[in-house]
């Protein structure tokens, strides 16, 4: 009679191991799976265990297609770190966590919930998405995590690829490497955040195909998503988040996308029953054209053309050799180049059935109707074309591009016109004059009696932002006294500027510069300095200020880069090199260092490394290399310097940071943000602000110069709320771990007071 009860228990255990992994869809935080045994969702569509990838004998944990014949893997969740044998286990351990470990107790993949729960399981839904989630909650979509935030090679139906900004997720579709390796290629799919969201595949860090931004009907690179039987499709734009997205009209079919590194193609196939086996429904790249900016700047791409790029209308090749020899990368250019003084003369040209362009450069304005857009482009000397951002119902709303245009390629039949900024002709602009003239006499005189009483009541003061040593903090100088009614700048005798330097005492001495020494003196008035890293001084300079001088110094930048006849890159972009007037704004100052460029260069290199050590960039410090976005890291620690009230070099924490850098990335990865504000901002009101320039801040000191925005990216980032891109890992290791440079470079740095020690040479 015992041993019959002890087999009557013994079956009812086996029968429920048998029911639990037969064809179960969850697991529990008692229970494990193991080889040969699989979880298959409720409908039996999708199943997750472990496999074989191709000829591999590699063990994985993926997820694929259960309802038909051909084993197609959708998702793998240990694609990197593959097991050797059979004796892995996935299981959730006692602090809710989903666990893939082998027997001797190493972690081979491994999943953190948001939050830990008494009753955690994960289930396998018909959608083909594993999830975690409490047992008890009543809301069944009340994810703790989910394999759809995680895309391995394909889009799923109901997948959203894009961002999660409020979580600063990415959700990025990359290939394999090969049939028998599930690894991440270097082929990828998803949106990009730079300007106007858009989206892109890249091959690397390059781009590869652009789909564009979405104009309220579709993408704009892409006039082949359009309504159809198949799918519908949307795209979600918004402060937390930012994704496309598409479900299926008929549930009875079965598609998906998927990224082919083999031939760095993104395909959509459908499953077709009659036949068994899968159908390609499209495929992009389409062809030629689709190949991201093959045709240079101002390049049009014209599929049947031959040869297939032309210049845009008004536009000539820059090198008529190189694109008669069918080498196209250096675009075209205007051939009637516009001034942004004579604004008469500017004008816009209408095209369509363009592909928009490249709107990594950009500012959108959903707002705007298209009449303001043009305003404010023509108003903007940066701004080299417009458009509506949304197309439909006539169109709406503003996108206008900075920079030059690329990846530009022909659509024929479309009628989304692209207005580009171009010289307009002399009867053009002479009528343009007539209808202005008689308006321009009124405010002339208008004008001529507010400058006579702005000049009368005004008194000037000129002011230095620099840094204050040896406190290492920043400050704002007087340097000249109130100066006269007439606006006569005043001077300052010999004997002045004894008493002020202490006869020209060495304590004094500032360092070295092109031209001279350079010393520090206190004026007989006593006004010195206001402190921006004191508490009580500090106020003086509420966010509203820093704010403005932040903003000035991004768009003297951009002019320098951009607008300027010749590209101009500082070099020696500091605290110390920013002067404020009265109303503090900003002005850069001291370019004994600086270099000048013409036509399309961007970038140089030196064997005498000049500047301010703290403030330069590595590829600069370490290899000469310079460019603009040489500068634009410089303005990075600038801006974090003036978030923040502290200095990049000397700095000093019980987090034992090495600068001021990498103690932001420290607090940045802990989500601790709001402590990098300095505590002299006590207005609550503007931390958003704060913590966006503290976010562009991460962005323009990256380690490597391509993860850097423009300057004019950076402008937009300021004066906009669009989703900024997650930062990587900045550099800030160069002061404890400074590589020897090679013998023939010659580096000279300043002294440890911040001042920079310039080396005239040619330009």
């Amino acid at each position: 009679m015992r041993n019959l009860s002890l087999l009557f228990i013994l079956t009812k255990i086996l029968l429920f191991f048998l029911q639990t992994f037969s064809a179960n869809d969850s697991m529990s935080r008692f229970q494990s799976l193991s080889e040969g045994k699989t979880l298959v969702s409720a409908e039996e569509t999708f199943e997750f265990g472990f496999f074989s990838p191709g000829s591999s004998e590699d063990r994985y944990l993926g997820i694929w297609y259960k309802s038909i014949p051909v084993k197609t893997i959708v998702w793998v969740a240990n694609r990197a770190n593959p097991v050797k044998d059979n004796s892995s286990m996935l299981h959730i351990d006692s602090e809710g966590n989903v666990v893939l470990g082998n027997q001797n107790g190493t972690v081979v993949w491994s999943v953190s919930t948001r939050k830990k729960v008494l009753n955690p399981i994960i289930q396998l839904l018909d959608s083909g998405n594993l999830v975690a989630r409490d047992e008890k909650d009543e809301d069944p979509e009340n994810y703790l995590w989910q394999s759809f935030d995680y895309p391995s090679d394909t889009l799923l139906p109901g997948m959203k690829l894009g961002w999660d900004i409020k979580f600063g997720l990415e959700r990025r579709v990359s290939a394999w490497k090969n049939w028998d390796d599930p690894s991440p290629g270097d082929f990828s799919w998803g949106i990009s955040l730079e300007g106007f969201p858009q989206v892109m595949m890249w091959k690397g860090s390059k781009e590869y195909y652009r789909g564009g931004p979405w104009n309220g009907l579709g993408f704009s690179g892409a006039p082949e998503l359009k309504t159809n039987p198949v799918f519908e499709y949307k795209f979600v734009s918004n402060k937390e988040e930012v994704y496309y997205t598409y479900n299926l009209r008929n549930k009875s079919m079965i598609t998906r996308i998927v990224m082919n590194q083999t031939i760095s193609t993104r395909q959509r196939y459908i499953w077709i029953e009659e036949a068994q086996n899968w159908r390609i429904y499209a495929s992009v790249p389409r062809d030629n054209c689709d190949f991201y900016n093959l045709c240079g700047s101002y390049g049009n791409c014209i599929i049947g053309d031959s040869p297939v790029c032309q210049c845009l209308t008004g536009f000539k090749p820059k090198s008529p050799g190189n694109w008669d020899m069918m080498d196209w990368t250096q675009g075209c250019y205007l051939t009637e180049q516009w001034s942004c003084e004579d604004k008469s003369k500017n004008g816009f040209v209408k095209f369509s059935g363009l592909k928009a362009p490249d709107t990594s450069h950009s500012w959108v304005d959903e707002r705007m109707s298209l009449n303001e857009c043009r305003e404010k482009c023509l108003a903007n000397c940066s701004c080299k074309a417009y458009a509506n951002s949304d197309f439909r119902g006539g169109g709406s709303g503003c996108l206008m591009w900075f920079g030059d245009l690329r990846d530009i390629r022909d659509f024929s039949g479309g009628d989304r016109d692209l207005y580009i900024r171009t010289k307009i002709s002399e009867s053009a602009a002479k009528e343009h004059n007539m209808k202005l003239g008689a308006i321009i006499i009124i405010v002339a005189s208008v004008l001529t009696v507010i400058l006579a009483l702005y000049c009368v009541g005004r008194k000037m003061k000129k002011f230095r932002y620099r840094a204050h040593e040896p406190e290492n903090n920043m400050m704002v100088e007087n340097n000249e006294e109130d100066e006269k009614e007439d606006l006569e700048l005043p001077f300052y005798g010999l004997a002045v500027i004894v008493r002020a330097t202490d006869n020209f005492s060495i304590s004094n001495k500032l360092g070295e510069g092109g031209f001279g020494a350079v010393y520090m003196g206190t004026l007989a008035d006593g006004q010195l300095a206001i402190i921006l890293a004191d508490q009580a001084k500090g106020k003086v300079l509420d966010w509203s200020k820093r704010f403005n001088i932040i903003c000035g110094i991004a768009r003297g930048l951009l002019y320098l880069h951009q607008d300027s006849r010749l590209r101009i890159i500082h070099r020696d972009l500091k605290a110390s090199n920013i002067l404020l007037d009265l109303e503090l704004n900003p002005k850069i100052s001291d370019f004994g260092m600086a270099k000048t460029f013409g036509g399309d260069d961007i970038e140089g290199n030196t064997r005498r490394v000049v500047g301010t050590y703290g403030y330069m960039a590595p590829e600069y410090a370490i290899y000469g290399l310079f460019s603009v976005k040489s500068d634009v890291f410089s303005f990075g620690v600038l801006m974090l310097e003036i978030v923040s009230g502290k200095k990049n070099r000397g700095f000093s924490h019980s987090h034992n940071s090495i600068n001021l850098i990498e103690h932001v990335w420290k607090i940045w990865k802990e989500n601790r943000p709001l402590d990098l504000i300095d505590s002299c901002i006590e207005n609550l009101s503007v931390l958003p602000e704060a913590l966006r320039c503290i976010h562009i801040s991460l962005l323009c000191v990256q380690q490597h110069p391509e993860d850097r925005p423009s300057m004019s990216t950076v402008v937009v980032m300021l004066s906009s709320e669009s989703a900024l891109p997650q930062p990587k890992e900045p550099a800030f290791l160069m002061e404890k771990f400074f590589p020897k440079a090679d013998s023939s470079t010659k580096h000279q740095f300043s002294s440890t007071n911040d001042i920079s020690v310039t080396m005239l040479e040619p330009r």
